[in-house]
Formats: structure tokens, sequence, C-alpha cells
């Protein structure tokens, strides 16, 4: 990994991580999923870096892939368990990080056990290392608690402008290949007093550029262009272009793009059973040998 790759690395991942502690501090019952999302994302762009995603705010039993609209009116319940992703990025090389924040203590044995599972994992991350004993090491440390950690979310490698970059690190002990020197990767154990497992609802509220496509609405190509001159095939949401256009065209038009698969979806990810997920994450750098930790949190640390 070249010096340049390193210091945008460590750039994004100190913003992301801001960005995250200052979202997680305004958690309370009440306020704007809207409010904490944009808060956040202010924070990475003050920094100089850029979102690498829109700030994922996933509440109770919902896992991921929830961002607020652009007219969202949500609000954080009384007692819920709040997870907050957030990611920024320099130059397309990416600091991905989560948190958990538990709004009763009836969920903080939860929230202690996808922490703990993170904490497990970076103990042993160096090249070589498989990924089976990676995904042991956050399943053991889930299941200790009396939880299940869940099988078909997992962490994964990331490349420049690639937030998936086809290496998946997971949560059980299970998985193929192992960590290699000079490659990034983001971790990110759930745990749930669920089934084990997510499913896709029916809500998609964040995309990304898939391109390729033959687009014969004008306007529709028109937005496919500007979602990657802006985003550079990065997930975006609709927030993030209510500056340029109506938001009921806006949605016309993505509809158009979907349909045309132009643009790939992520569907809000849901507990198969409703159960409630809790969520860590880091990004982590292999450097001649050594891990760097992008996104120090205090929760690491610990």
């Amino acid at each position: 990994m070249e010096d340049y790759e390193v210091k945008c690395y460590l750039k994004a991942g100190e913003a992301a991580s801001k960005a995250l502690k200052e979202a997680c501090s305004l958690v309370h019952e009440g306020v704007p999923v809207k409010e904490l999302c944009e808060k956040a994302e202010a924070v990475i762009r003050s920094l100089g870096a850029q979102p690498a995603f829109p700030c994922n705010v996933s509440i109770d039993s919902v896992a991921a892939h929830y961002t607020a609209l652009a007219d969202d009116e949500a609000v954080v319940p009384k007692g819920s368990l709040v997870k907050i992703d957030v990611g920024a990025h320099v130059d397309g090389y990416i600091g991905d990080v989560a948190a958990t924040v538990s709004l009763s203590e009836a969920w903080e044995p939860l929230l202690e056990a996808a922490k703990v599972a993170l904490k497990s994992a970076l103990e042993i991350v160096k090249p070589g290392v498989s990924m089976v004993r990676l995904g042991g090491a956050i399943e053991g440390a889930i299941k200790a608690y009396g939880f299940k950690p869940i099988r078909n979310l997992t962490g994964h490698g990331l490349s420049r402008f690639n937030l998936h970059s086809g290496i998946s690190v997971p949560n059980v002990k299970t998985g193929e290949g192992v960590i290699e020197d000079g490659a990034a990767y983001a971790i990110e154990p759930f745990a749930t007093n669920g089934a084990g497992y997510v499913v896709n609802s029916e809500t998609t509220v964040i995309y990304r550029y898939v391109g390729g496509k033959k687009v014969k609405d004008k306007a529709a190509k028109e937005l496919l262009e500007e979602v990657w001159r802006r985003f550079n095939g990065l997930p975006f949401t609709e927030r993030w272009l209510v500056d340029k256009y109506p938001l009921s065209e806006l949605r016309k038009l993505v509809k158009l793009l979907v349909d045309a698969r132009a643009l790939y979806c992520y569907p809000v990810l849901v507990e198969g059973r409703g159960g409630m997920v809790s969520q860590f994450e880091c990004t982590v750098i292999l450097v001649e040998g050594e891990c760097i930790v992008t996104t120090p949190q205090e929760w690491i640390k610990t």
C-alpha cells in the first residue's frame, strides 16, 4: 500500500469516526432521523472528506440500509436500539465505521455482544489469518452473551471508490480466503435476539450507479450522468440530489433508472423474525504486516 493511500485512508477514517461520535452524541428519544444523518454527513464534509455512502440510522429490528428521505419525518422512538453507520472517503479511499446506542437498559447486553465481538476480531487481525478464524471469533463472542450473529450480513473488503470489493469478512465460522497485507477491510459484527438472519424489506432509500444500460428518457439519462459525476459509483440517496431536482420529479426519474437497471437498489434489511439488532464496525488497513485501525473509537480501546 502506497504512502498516499495510507494517508487517504487515515484521513477518511478520522472524518468518519468524528462524524459517528457526533451523531451518537445526538441520539435521544424524539430526535429526527434526518437530523442525525445530515449532522454526520456535515461533519465529514467539514473535515475535508466526502460521505462514502448516506449515513445509515437503523432502529430496532432494522439492521442496515436505512437513511432519511428528503421529506423524512421519522424520529427515534422511546427505548429503542439505534445503529449509526457512517462512511467517509478521501479521493475514493474509504473509512467505514458504526456503533449502537441503546435507549433502554434492556438492550445493553445485546449492544455489548456486538462490541465485544468486534474487539475479539481486532485482536487477531493480521496478514494470513483466515476468514474462518475471524468469523469464528465473532460468532463465539456473540454466542457467549446468549445471542446470535447475523449470518447473512458480513464485513467486506474496501478499495478505491468501491465499498464492497468482493471480499467478505464473515460473522460466523465460515468463509474463504485470508487477510492480506496491503488491503483494507471493514469488520462489522451484527448481533440479534432473533433468528440470526436478515431479509429484504420492500423499502429502498439508497442506490448506486450501475450504468452501461440504455436509458431512453432524456431527463433520466441526465440524472444518471449527474449521479456518476457526483458519486463515482458510491452509494447515494435522494437527499443528496434535491438541490438540483424537485423531489416529485426526482423520485419519478429514480424509478425509471431502477426499472432500467441503471441503478442498483439497497433494500432496507430487517431481522428475519423481528428481533432486535446491534452492530459495531471499524475499518482496518494492513501495512507492512501491521494492522492499523483507521476509525479509532473509545469503544474499541476499552
